[in-house]
């Protein structure tokens, strides 16, 4: 018998027998046993209607869809019906209910386990059955959003194949439909669980050690304890065991890719907010006897929380918790940009004493706190010096900046533009004030008469030029000049790494410290070396074209840390890590958390412009390490679904990425090397416009991609 008929036969065989009750003469609208008595019992026609198809097999078990009914056949002679809620048809892929079934019956299973977790992009098996069938099968995969997820061809032999999957989408239960000549012939409704964890594999041992590294460091600065009746936990300070919002919001640009809890403190601190929109810098801790207090000097906390909240909304995407923030944030701007201690009407900028960048004690020596005991000046004296620190302002432009993107989301979108102006009028104001041409000077103090002996205050570079990098506020010329004046400050020969707090330090006794450290220069915030400072720079020369520079600091960071073991807020510049007290720790999360963003959204290149990656902007930079050849990232909001996950291969003459992602949009933008003429640029097979753009010196090919996956190539 030739061959083509047997299978002929094979084929009505299955036809006839794989549906259930398909022997049985038809009723009303083609329906069969066991389908058709359970539709009668359900109310036939005057109550579901006629069925939307065919029964197909889902899960091991066949179902027949009708209007809002879905009747699934038990066994060959029993079938249950279910009523289908409203908008049913979009927990279904498209495709398995659009197209005509198949005379053949497919199953899908996971080859090792069927609930199993995936991560993205990294391959997994499916192994699919279709007993009498040899011949081609088209796999295709949705996401949990019933999103096109990907297809696989597979040739199955003696009712045998296997499909090699590279999971990608959103996260979630993930679909899988089998077709044969363009029909349904199975289904799995969750053939594995798409999950993404941070993480960062490269063929580089010291850059692979660096993320494991620091979530360890920040694993050990949790603090969290009952508050108010309800669960505060935060990130405490490195010399500190306190809650400290200034600590705290700056940690949570690294935290919030392994932390679920980022609000708690953010609310407590809202809770505490004062009447006139001021808030305390650091938070009840009832069993250390502690209250909320602020050091008077202070002049940031009210811009630090807008950023805490912009940064945590973004991780979990709470449009509702973030509305019960909008009154808070409003009257904390209006409070830093009015109240007469805070705000200098006639520079139309943020005032405050005479402090070593944004640190809490001013200029003078040794006074006396409150309790009679010898302190640095944490109070406003008449004797103290007022003036304008730069950091205050470039973080309030930012901050406004980000405010106006909340307000157009959740609050008064009237109020958007109002809040843009100001932040870049403030920065037309410093910028004219402060920006001396190489970066921005340390303190312009508002009597024109008042010298500090022994400073050059022109050649003064503080810590808060590295944040200016990063708030977004910058020129691309400033962002490029303030890179280059700390690389000319690296000489090994002074200091083991250039990453002043400040430099030149003030001379010895300009800040009485009762004692502690800062009174000598070299020592904590008066020219320490601090990882903070390297973590801002590092992003910042991922930024600004100076890619190579980052990978040098992360790198020298690693060395430092595989060293020692430890990461602590400051160094001694011969190398020594800085003890202010017994509260010091060496898991330093503000360094490492800077040091880590720098790995995440500079080397790695992940940037989210809305909240969730739903607008992402991906500038992968490995092509300036020569020694990375292969990437996988993953960056993932623990607190949210939202994600970014690549893998990056260095060809001759040519780079791969392969993207998933929870984006909705996604801007990729490929660092090329300095040599790549005639750029030549591919996204999912087909060829696209090579669009070149540039970051100081250095350029970048640059393509959209809607949905947020994608195979590119670029080459040269």
């Amino acid at each position: 018998m030739p061959h083509r008929l047997i299978r002929t036969i094979l084929l009505t065989l299955i036809l006839l027998t794989g549906c259930a009750g398909a022997s049985d003469p038809a009723g009303p609208h083609g329906i069969v046993e066991p389908f058709l008595r359970a539709w009668r019992d359900a109310g036939g026609d005057s109550a579901i209607g006629a069925p939307l198809g065919d029964p197909r097999w889902i899960d091991d078990y066949q179902v027949q869809f009708f209007q809002g009914f879905s009747i699934t056949a038990v066994d060959g002679a029993r079938a249950v019906s279910a009523p289908l809620s409203v908008g049913w048809q979009a927990r279904y892929p498209d495709d398995l209910l659009g197209l005509s079934v198949a005379p053949l019956r497919a199953s899908i299973a996971l080859a090792d386990d069927h609930d199993a977790l995936a991560q993205p992009l990294i391959p997994i098996s499916a192994t699919l059955r279709l007993e009498g069938y040899s011949g081609p099968v088209e796999l295709r995969l949705y996401d949990s959003q019933m999103r096109p997820a990907g297809a696989v061809s597979v040739q199955v032999a003696d009712g045998r194949g296997v499909a090699r999957i590279l999971p990608r989408g959103r996260l979630g239960p993930q679909w899988a439909v089998a077709l044969v000549g363009g029909q349904v012939a199975g289904a799995r409704s969750k053939l594995f669980t798409l999950d993404a964890t941070t993480a960062l594999t490269t063929d580089d041992a010291q850059i692979n050690a660096l993320y494991p590294r620091i979530h360890s460091f920040m694993a050990q600065d949790v603090v969290s304890y009952p508050l108010n009746g309800r669960a505060v936990r935060g990130y405490r300070s490195p010399d500190n065991p306190l809650l400290w919002l200034r600590d705290h919001v700056y940690q949570g640009r690294a935290f919030r890719y392994f932390e679920k809890d980022v609000t708690s403190l953010l609310d407590a601190f809202r809770d505490a907010q004062r009447a006139d929109g001021s808030f305390p810098d650091v938070i009840d801790y009832p069993t250390r006897f502690v209250t909320a207090t602020r050091k008077e000097v202070e002049a940031d906390l009210e811009f630090l929380f807008v950023q805490g909240v912009y940064e945590a909304w973004q991780a979990n995407g709470d449009d509702a918790w973030l509305a019960k923030n909008m009154d808070a944030m409003r009257r904390a701007l209006r409070y830093i940009t009015s109240d007469p201690l805070r705000w200098d009407a006639t520079r139309g900028l943020v005032r405050r004493p005479y402090t070593i960048d944004m640190w809490d004690f001013a200029y003078g020596p040794t006074t006396t706190s409150p309790d009679g005991k010898p302190a640095p000046r944490h109070w406003i004296a008449p004797d103290t010096i007022w003036g304008t620190f730069h950091g205050d302002n470039t973080g309030l432009a930012h901050a406004l900046h980000l405010m106006a993107r909340m307000e157009r989301q959740v609050g008064d979108p009237a109020l958007a533009n109002g809040w843009n102006q100001q932040g870049d009028e403030i920065m037309q104001r410093l910028n004219a004030l402060s920006w001396n041409e190489r970066f921005f000077t340390h303190f312009v103090p508002e009597d024109p008469n008042v010298q500090i002996p022994g400073v050059a205050a022109d050649n003064q570079l503080s810590l808060s030029n590295a944040y200016a990098l990063n708030r977004g506020v910058l020129s691309e010329q400033q962002g490029e000049l303030i890179v280059k004046r700390y690389f000319k400050r690296r000489d090994f020969n002074r200091a083991f790494a250039e990453w002043y707090s400040i430099d030149p330090p003030f001379p010895a006794g300009s800040y009485g410290m009762a004692g502690g450290k800062g009174e000598n220069p070299g020592e904590y915030v008066n020219g320490g070396i601090m990882p903070l400072v390297g973590g801002e720079l590092a992003r910042g020369a991922f930024r600004y074209g100076a890619e190579s520079y980052g990978f040098d600091i992360l790198r020298r960071y690693a060395k430092l840390t595989e060293l020692t073991g430890a990461s602590y807020l400051w160094y001694y510049p011969d190398g020594r890590p800085g003890i202010s007290g017994p509260d010091t720790i060496g898991t330093d999360g503000w360094g490492a958390g800077a040091m880590l963003s720098a790995l995440i959204e500079g080397a790695a290149g992940i940037g989210d412009e809305d909240r969730g990656f739903r607008t992402l902007t991906l500038s992968p930079r490995w092509i300036a390490d020569p020694a990375l050849h292969t990437v996988y990232a993953v960056t993932r909001y623990a607190a949210s679904d939202g994600y970014v996950a690549y893998t990056w291969q260095r060809e001759e003459r040519a780079m791969r990425i392969s993207l998933s992602s929870s984006a909705e949009t996604a801007f990729v933008r490929v660092l090329l090397p300095t040599d790549a003429h005639n750029v030549r640029l591919s996204l999912d097979g087909v060829e696209a416009d090579a669009v070149i753009d540039t970051a100081i010196e250095s350029r970048y090919a640059v393509v959209p991609v809607l949905g947020g996956s994608a195979e590119m190539s670029v080459s040269w």
